[in-house]
């Protein structure tokens, strides 16, 4: 698997890669480039008063990696032939996260146009998916991994506090349209966004509905590079991925001066280049909030 990261796809074409995984006879997925490696389970150290759903630590070539049991945080009963269960090794929101599954079957590589969003019909577990893909006559979720650790560690999720420290902050109008499919993170960020002063926010739930929202504008007559003064997008969304919707805008002649932060849970030092290639004036990890409104402020104010 971490080969695998030497051979990233092309950036902006509206495609990823995804790790099937099971937990009992269900199918999930990871993006493969939160993947770094996917290895046999070893012996786990238990740290007492932890969340019930992290298993404890190992270390992992000096490193030492908490492992969440995903089986444990979806509900689902213990693995049925444990010899079998894999650990993934993951790294986002600037951190190294290790999963606990209990298989690992085959990576698929799709288009983001070929995720739904997810519905009630899953019974409780739509909080924890981001998407859902149908392959081959079945159905395989997209897990919010980002949700996952946010339950175990709510610290580590976008905070308020830290507009707090940035002081008191004059009221804006200006803009800004923000693209981010999950639910949480969109209150998040709206409530943190108008404590910062921003106040005329349009929020769209993946790329493609932004996309439309801002040609429709200039379909009706008004000027969109005028009266949009920003864009803020997340990387992983059904229908249209962040790094697309970059790309297609700063390609469109009338949205190109449009000013465009990435703000991602996969804004490492080994991605960081994929938001570079499709023109994107800036980027952040989540949950660094006060680091993207400053980074707002000096776009737009």
């Amino acid at each position: 698997m971490e080969n695998r990261q030497g051979i990233l796809l092309e950036s902006g074409t509206n495609e990823l890669e995804i790790v099937e995984f099971g937990i009992g006879s269900n199918k999930f997925g990871i993006n493969v480039i939160k993947v770094k490696e996917i290895i046999n389970p070893v012996p786990v150290t238990f740290v007492p008063h932890t969340h019930k759903n992290v298993e404890g630590l190992i270390e992992l070539r000096g490193e030492v990696l908490p492992v969440v049991n995903v089986a444990e945080a979806l509900g689902f009963p213990p693995s049925k032939n444990p010899s079998q269960d894999k650990f993934i090794v993951s790294e986002f929101n600037q951190q190294k996260i290790i999963f606990h599954v209990h298989t690992v079957t085959q990576i698929h590589r799709l288009s983001w146009n070929q995720i739904e969003k997810p519905s009630e019909m899953f019974q409780g577990l739509e909080s924890q998916t981001t998407g859902v893909i149908r392959l081959n006559g079945e159905m395989l979720l997209l897990l919010d991994f980002e949700k996952i650790v946010v339950d175990i560690n709510p610290d580590s999720g976008i905070n308020s506090k830290q507009v707090k420290k940035l002081g008191k902050r004059e009221r804006s109008n200006k803009r800004i349209v923000v693209a981010e499919d999950s639910p949480l993170l969109r209150q998040l960020l709206h409530d943190t966004l108008t404590e910062a002063g921003f106040e005329n926010l349009e929020f769209f739930e993946n790329g493609k509905d932004a996309l439309n929202y801002l040609e429709n504008l200039i379909e009706a007559g008004e000027n969109a590079v005028s009266d949009v003064k920003l864009v803020i997008t997340d990387v992983e969304m059904p229908q249209m991925d962040g790094h697309h919707l970059t790309k297609r805008i700063k390609e469109h002649k009338e949205l190109a001066k449009v000013p465009i932060i990435i703000f991602s849970s996969l804004i490492t030092e080994d991605l960081r280049h994929k938001g570079q290639l499709v023109g994107a004036d800036a980027q952040v990890s989540k949950p660094e909030i006060a680091e993207l409104i400053l980074l707002i402020d000096e776009l737009i104010l």
